[in-house]
């Protein structure tokens, strides 16, 4: 690192004292698990409203929604705990918050570790135990927990597994124990010959396992956009505190809520994120706000109209664009798209998609016609109106990025227009994901233009309150 660059981190970190690197909520998922079913299919739009950005549905997209397209990730880096070192803790003492941070006292309902269902529903599990030469593999029958491994048969209603300070090394394959390094604690139970694995894990520890795969390996010159993804994901995991008790645990660690892989991905500049922004949330009107965001907005974000729900005061539809009139978020390959269908194979998408994309569609052989009847406060789709031989069906919102799904791959936004030229269908469109809330390319730009945290943030959630929690 340069001096220069060196001299504006310790600045920094001088204006934003009381931030000591904390955790993060969404993460992406390895390479090859990019299209794995629990990002592309598995997730239903359902899940997509009450999660930040999950629309995993897009399988040429970077990790699930959560993350953006260039996450520039190269594979595991550290399967060990990290400690930050971009700050001195002893400092953190004399050091202020920074402006307009309010500190609190955590409230005792927060002040407990986070419940995560890494494994929901499989069928076996492998752990590497540190104190055996040999590996334990857990199956399961009815609601009893198979254990076998060397030296070892037994079956119990549940099987605790502690750290002992080191990584639980747990995975649904031998090969991904390569891979696996979970912080916390974790409890495997059994239930209808399948089995759960939930890792009871303190916040800020989860975040680190969260942050690298949401928002992208970045360097040091987009800090702040490290630390924003933080934030916002510290501010989910807080606001899904209880959301899932009947399951036994808090948040999923897939689409369903945040993505969430434990440390094998973390770095030194991502630890430092966390801890930098160590209990740090986002409210408004006293209460954690719901932190959606996506990956790429295509220079406007928008409501919560996209999905026919109540509008949110500190979710709005806003240009974001860089002074000289671009999107923050062109760097991504989303910033334009387009996608080709031929005459042919629209009518068996649209009978095939319908009922995923909430449209009444008729029997019908030709399609006449493709027309956006209206739009939203961005500019993207509100009512797309089809004319066939048969009739007309319309689809509202965000769903009309399932009437064209195709092979498991959704449109990547519903900001698009159609063109019919001879025996196509082209629609051109921009962005990436839902466009609610922050735009994690957008973020990514701001940050390398030097935007700090708080800049970014209340930019995509206008009104918000930052507070800082301690315990």
């Amino acid at each position: 690192m340069s001096n220069a660059r060196l001299k504006i981190l310790w600045l920094c970190l001088l204006a934003f004292p009381a931030i000591v690197f904390a955790g993060d909520f969404d993460l992406p998922e390895l390479p090859e698990a990019k299209t794995a079913p629990a990002k592309d299919s598995a997730v239903k739009d359902s899940q997509v409203k009450d999660a930040p950005i999950k629309e995993a549905q897009v399988k040429d997209a970077p990790t699930p929604q959560a993350a953006p397209e260039e996450s520039d990730y190269d594979g595991p880096v550290n399967f060990a705990p990290i400690e930050a070192t971009n700050v001195d803790d002893s400092r953190k003492a004399s050091m202020a918050l920074p402006a307009g941070i309010v500190a609190k006292k955590i409230p005792e309902n927060l002040n407990r570790p986070l419940q995560v269902g890494v494994y929901t529903g499989v069928k076996e599990l492998f752990w590497k135990s540190p104190s055996d030469t040999g590996t334990i593999h857990f199956t399961a029958t009815g609601n009893k927990v198979n254990i076998s491994g060397p030296g070892k048969q037994l079956s119990d209603s549940k099987y605790d597994i502690a750290s002992d300070g080191a990584c639980i090394v747990l995975a649904t394959t031998a090969k991904g124990l390569a891979t696996s390094c979970y912080p916390g604690t974790f409890s495997i139970t059994a239930k209808g010959g399948m089995l759960t694995a939930i890792n009871t894990v303190d916040v800020e520890e989860y975040l680190r396992g969260v942050v690298p795969y949401e928002i992208g390996k970045l360097d040091s010159s987009r800090f702040s956009a490290l630390e924003s993804q933080a934030i916002a994901a510290r501010t989910y995991a807080y606001k899904h505190f209880g959301s899932r008790e009947s399951l036994g645990f808090d948040v999923y660690a897939d689409t369903k809520d945040q993505v969430y892989k434990g440390l094998a991905s973390a770095t030194p500049l991502t630890d430092s994120a966390v801890k930098a922004t160590a209990g740090i949330v986002m409210t408004y009107d006293g209460q954690f706000i719901i932190a959606y965001y996506h990956s790429t907005c295509g220079g406007e974000t928008e409501t919560l109209a996209t999905w026919g729900k109540p509008d949110l005061p500190y979710l709005k539809s806003e240009p974001d664009l860089r002074p000289d009139g671009t999107p923050w978020c062109n760097e991504s390959s989303y910033s334009k798209w387009e996608r080709v269908f031929t005459e042919k194979e629209l009518p068996a998408l649209f009978k095939k998609n319908g009922k995923e994309a909430n449209a009444k569609v008729p029997e019908f052989k030709n399609v006449k016609a493709i027309n956006v009847k209206d739009t939203l406060a961005s500019g993207r789709i509100l009512t797309l109106e089809v004319t066939t031989d048969k009739g007309k069906f319309t689809v509202a919102g965000d769903k009309v990025r399932w009437l064209f799904k195709k092979n498991g791959t959704i449109l990547p936004s519903s900001f698009f227009r159609v063109k019919h030229n001879k025996q196509e269908w082209k629609i051109e469109g921009k962005g990436f994901g839902h466009g609610v809330g922050m735009c994690q390319m957008g973020v990514r730009g701001r940050s390398a233009a030097g935007q700090d945290f708080a800049t970014i943030l209340t930019h995509y959630y206008p009104g918000i309150t930052l507070e800082r929690f301690e315990k």
